[in-house]
């Protein structure tokens, strides 16, 4: 009998006023989100969402003003939940979006909370030009001794179009069919 390998989607997303193909749109849900839910569906993982407890602000501007100033600061917003089986999981599909070259300071609030040791962490990306900047390195040195595999970035305003890409990917990476 084969064992089942535990799966967790882990994401930050910010909905409502967004950058997406140079325009600013009000997005009900976010494109990390909606990213998210492919690799959830696509794969079986269990899914967590990674909130700050304090709210990015409702304009884009003012949101990117707040985040290029927590990663001045190096800035570990404190998030709204954690995982108490952690242990459990032994891939982990990591999204976010790209702000100011990585991710956004909430997922490294996430990321320090947990040993990773033994574990996969497969980064995913949603950006608006910028790919996954420094992000891969920096979930290398922040999970020590996590085995960090080739992230997918996809466009934010191309998220919705993009779960063949995805599929492709994860089977690229032998974590489907």
């Amino acid at each position: 009998m084969m064992v089942q390998t535990k799966r967790l989607v882990a994401y930050f997303s910010r909905a409502g006023k967004n950058y997406v193909n140079g325009d600013i749109v009000d997005l009900p849900v976010g494109n990390t989100e909606v990213a998210a839910g492919m690799i959830q569906k696509l794969t079986g993982s269990d899914i967590f969402r990674i909130d700050a407890v304090k709210a990015y602000p409702e304009g884009y501007q003012e949101t990117t003003e707040v985040a290029k100033e927590e990663l001045r600061q190096n800035t570990r917003p404190e998030i709204s939940g954690y995982l108490d089986n952690m242990l459990d999981y032994k891939v982990i599909y990591l999204c976010y979006p790209n702000w100011w070259g990585t991710m956004p300071m909430a997922v490294f609030t996430f990321l320090e909370a947990y040993d990773f040791g033994g574990k996969t962490i497969i980064p995913f990306c949603t950006h608006e030009g910028s790919g996954m900047g420094r992000s891969e390195r920096d979930i290398e040195e922040i999970c020590a001794g996590a085995s960090v595999l080739k992230g997918l970035a996809i466009r934010g305003g191309s998220v919705q179009q993009a779960e063949d890409q995805i599929a492709k990917w994860l089977r690229d990476l032998g974590q489907i069919a």
